[in-house]
């Protein structure tokens, strides 16, 4: 049984991992987190870290990068591993996420999507063999509710791109003020905001008469829960240090 602190509690997220973890034989949330505590739940939600004195083998937190420097502290002190599931995270709030697991393991990942995470896997052996012969475009399609661009997720697969190219890309995000051809050195980062589309990903090699894609998407939030959930099982036990889905994903295979 892996008993969690979910902070971020009575949050949109943090109602969908509730109501997963009841179904789930394996876990238990012990105690919520959250700056509004008026909303029934089956364990004791706390406003203040601090106030916490419930034992718990995991933190999930999906609430705002302005918990974490707290969220942390309590987590240090504790010594209790930490899922951030949190996003729009500065870089000086990633480097103290780096600092704290010296400590503490700290489960870290721009999307808690199994699924995701398997497609910048694919992303990354198809780019190793395909180098130097195909054009790679990524294509992200979110809401219209979303407000940056490109979205996390697709930075993060031209990222992975990146990793195993020969040569160091360079990210087009518009091409309309610019007219030239197309350099082989690009990988061109396309977003889409429409309606209320959850999350769509896909990663295009074009190449000399041949097209390979790589899609996923998303149909709820509920596999960003599931993936959260997935993490918490993992991290358990587990000694101080980085940890993220490419981890849990190697475990699994």
């Amino acid at each position: 049984m892996t008993n969690i602190i979910l902070n971020g509690c009575n949050g949109k997220m943090g109602r969908v991992i509730t109501r997963l973890a009841e179904e789930d034989d394996d876990c238990k949330i012990v105690a919520g987190l959250d700056i509004n505590d008026f909303m029934p739940n089956e364990y004791h939600v706390f406003t203040d870290p601090s106030q916490c004195n419930v034992d718990a083998d995991v933190i999930i937190d999906f609430s705002h990068p302005s918990a974490l420097e707290n969220l942390l502290t309590f987590a240090k002190k504790r010594k209790i591993p930490v899922i951030i599931a949190t996003t729009g995270l500065s870089n000086e709030q990633k480097q103290d996420i780096v600092e704290s697991a010296r400590e503490i393991p700290v489960f870290f990942s721009a999307n808690m999507s199994l699924g995701i995470n398997l497609l910048i896997a694919l992303s990354k052996k198809a780019t190793a063999l395909l180098d130097g012969n195909f054009d790679i475009e990524i294509v992200e399609k979110h809401h219209n509710q979303k407000i940056d661009a490109p979205s996390g997720t697709a930075l993060a697969i031209a990222d992975g791109i990146a990793e195993v190219l020969q040569n160091k890309p360079e990210y087009v995000y518009d091409r309309h003020s610019v007219r030239k051809k197309r350099s082989k050195n690009e990988i061109g980062i396309h977003s889409v905001r429409g309606g209320t589309i959850v999350g769509e990903h896909e990663v295009i090699f074009a190449g000399q008469d041949e097209v390979i894609e790589l899609k996923h998407q998303a149909t709820s939030k509920e596999v960003f829960a599931v993936g959260s959930i997935r993490a918490a099982k993992f991290i358990k036990g587990k000694p101080a240090g980085m940890y993220d889905m490419n981890d849990l994903i190697g475990e699994m295979l």
